[in-house]
């Protein structure tokens, strides 16, 4: 309990502060001295019978706590319109007597930090430069309509500058960013913020936020996560935002820097100096934060912490300063030399890239004359195919004119390849019936294109991040190269036009659907700019484009196939002479504009060919087609 109050006020209002007094002596019978707000204490230190209740607006109560540092006194703020900031950081009740209670609630009180910028006193925030939305007090009072034109406004008006920032261990990066948010603390009585994690009080830390969007894209993405869904975490930190906490941080330019304290005055320097004073004042909390108030006196010191990964450097930072936000983000120079390194050593054609390629073929063939799936599997994982088309790929969307000879060349060596020792095998093998895996692959459709693109997709993801490299098994599995081209050496060795012209389709489908994908791809990832790769995707897709009509015209058939087969497969039984006949289709193959239906007609007796030929009448008025059928005829006796 204090037994005396120092009131520090400019009020000149006799009935408000006789209010207050009286409510003060009645409940705490504590002597009251009154004091102007330019009073600086001395010698005070250690006194816990004195409370120091400041009235007083928030300009006024950061020059008291500027002149009353680390002395040790205990302060308590009182409600009134003038000191919203105040209010509103250490969680005030906007009821009077109830902020009187809690300056007397001995839980409530707490050593605090202070956010000092350029020597100046900052309750909580400095915003330096435009942060987009990260203020909630922008838009949070508006309507639907207007939070959509701030949204757009802000969309069209990014501009970046050139910020050079250095932390208290001497950590210096230097980037290109629109603004910068450095809060002390977040804390549920700063509902303005689109933080949502509370950040000690106490630690002796700074947060800095730092608005540094590399594309368009994850720029949209972080306005739609502060405009719609609002609040944003350290967990989940969208990636067009960088963080520092630490105890100081130095923020510099080439030219004059704007920046704001506590939604207050503009101010203006080439330098902002940040730092926090850690535990300099003792301050009675609002009884909201009584729960924060208990659990950060249990916290430790934290060490600093830097996630800045994500920001524009070197070239970007340029190109954002220049004033163009690139719609997909740029690879960094490190991740680019990495991978075109890679990419060329695929491109070239070399004895391992060949004995893989005869191998895979040769196994391929086998397994497509056994019908077996297993071996066909194990001679796409040994496929080397895929490595020279996706540096095809890349060689497309950034003209590079090594690259796209030395994969084409090698590229068309393998085919070549593959052509040869699969038709020759193909002669010495003393068989030519086209199995159900060869069948499989000599009626491409639009499926398989989708297949194609998700692979290449795929493929130059797991290329581009050596972390999924392990995953490239699988594309190969997944798109299946070397066995369509073993099918058309089959149909070589065999002189089959019908089976050399459907497998070679389904090689080129995968080709061009991986190519043209996989180069959108390394687009998307920043690899190359999207002016640079016009030509180069044009002539793709024109190709795709070509390829997808007969694999338009074949899907239909298939969609065709099954329709016929869902309206026949209906069809259980017949009865005829009195007599259940059942029927089950085991295929149906569009044939010649004719429907050609393997069936399974299942009698107690041989059936003459009037009693199938009404069976047949009967299963072509479900499809309003000519049809042929197969007939195995299965007698049953009882």
């Amino acid at each position: 309990m204090y037994k005396s109050v120092c009131f520090i006020t400019k009020e000149q209002d006799e009935a408000v502060l006789s209010k207050i007094f009286d409510y003060i002596k009645e409940k705490y019978n504590s002597k009251i001295s009154v004091f102007c707000e330019n009073e600086i204490f001395e010698d005070l230190e250690n006194d816990d019978n004195k409370l120091f209740l400041l009235y007083l607006d928030d300009e006024k109560i950061k020059t008291f706590f500027q002149n009353h540092l680390n002395k040790n006194i205990n302060i308590s703020i009182l409600p009134n319109e003038k000191c919203p900031n105040a209010m509103r950081n250490y969680g005030t009740s906007k009821d009077i007597n109830e902020a009187i209670e809690d300056a007397f609630n001995p839980e409530l009180l707490s050593k605090i930090d202070l956010l000092k910028c350029n020597d100046l006193i900052a309750f909580n925030r400095i915003v330096i430069g435009d942060m987009h939305g990260m203020n909630r007090l922008d838009y949070n009072q508006n309507n639907r309509l207007t939070k959509i034109k701030i949204f757009f406004n802000n969309l069209i008006n990014i501009r970046f500058k050139s910020y050079t920032l250095t932390t208290s261990k001497e950590h210096s990066i230097q980037t290109a960013a629109s603004g910068i948010t450095i809060l002390e603390h977040s804390t549920i009585m700063n509902k303005e913020s689109a933080i949502k994690d509370e950040l000690s009080i106490h630690d002796g830390k700074l947060n800095a936020y730092i608005l540094a969007p590399t594309s368009l894209l994850s720029y949209i993405w972080y306005l739609l996560s502060i405009f719609f869904y609002q609040r944003i975490s350290l967990v989940s930190l969208p990636k067009s935002l960088g963080f520092i906490k630490t105890s100081k941080l130095s923020v510099s330019s080439e030219g004059v820097l704007d920046y704001k304290i506590d939604h207050k005055d503009l101010y203006q320097s080439n330098t902002i100096e940040l730092e926090v004073l850690q535990d300099c004042l003792n301050i009675h909390l609002g009884r909201v934060l009584l729960e924060i108030v208990k659990n950060d006196n249990q916290n430790t010191e934290e060490k600093d912490v830097i996630k800045l990964n994500t920001l524009p450097k070197a070239e970007l930072s340029s190109i954002l300063i220049g004033g163009e936000l690139p719609l997909f983000k740029k690879a960094t120079d490190e991740d680019f030399k990495d991978l075109l390194v890679s990419l060329k050593d695929s491109a070239k054609f070399s004895y391992t890239y060949l004995t893989l390629m005869i191998l895979s073929t040769l196994l391929s063939t086998t397994g497509l004359f056994a019908n077996s799936a297993p071996v066909i599997i194990g001679a796409m994982i040994l496929a080397p195919l895929m490595a020279p088309i996706i540096s095809l790929s890349m060689g497309v969307i950034r003209a590079d004119k090594f690259l796209l000879v030395q994969s084409a060349r090698t590229l068309v060596l393998g085919v070549f390849m593959a052509l040869l020792f699969s038709s020759i095998y193909t002669l010495f093998i003393p068989l030519e019936q086209i199995t159900a895996e060869m069948q499989g692959r000599l009626n491409p459709n639009l499926l398989d294109l989708m297949v194609a693109v998700f692979s290449g997709i795929a493929g130059a993801y797991a290329n581009s991040k050596e972390e999924v490299a392990k995953s490239l098994a699988g594309v190969a599995i997944a798109v299946a190269l070397v066995p369509p081209l073993s099918v058309t050496g089959i149909g070589l060795g065999l002189g089959n036009i019908d089976v050399i012209y459907g497998s070679f389709l389904l090689f080129v489908t995968n080709l061009v659907g991986i190519t043209l994908s996989a180069a959108l791809t390394f687009i998307v990832l920043g690899f190359a700019p999207v002016k640079k790769a016009k030509k180069g995707i044009f002539y793709t897709t024109i190709l795709m484009a070509l390829i997808t009509i007969p694999l338009f015209l074949s899907f239909k058939q298939v969609v065709e196939k099954y329709d016929y087969f869902n309206k026949l497969n209906s069809v259980k039984s017949i009865v005829l002479n009195e007599e259940k006949i059942g029927l089950n289709i085991k295929t149906i193959q569009n044939k010649n504009g004719n429907i050609l239906i393997n069936i399974e007609i299942v009698s107690s007796k041989p059936l003459e060919l009037k009693e199938y030929s009404i069976i047949k009448e009967e299963l072509q008025k479900r499809v309003d087609k000519q049809i042929v059928l197969k007939i195995v005829s299965v007698i049953e006796i009882d």
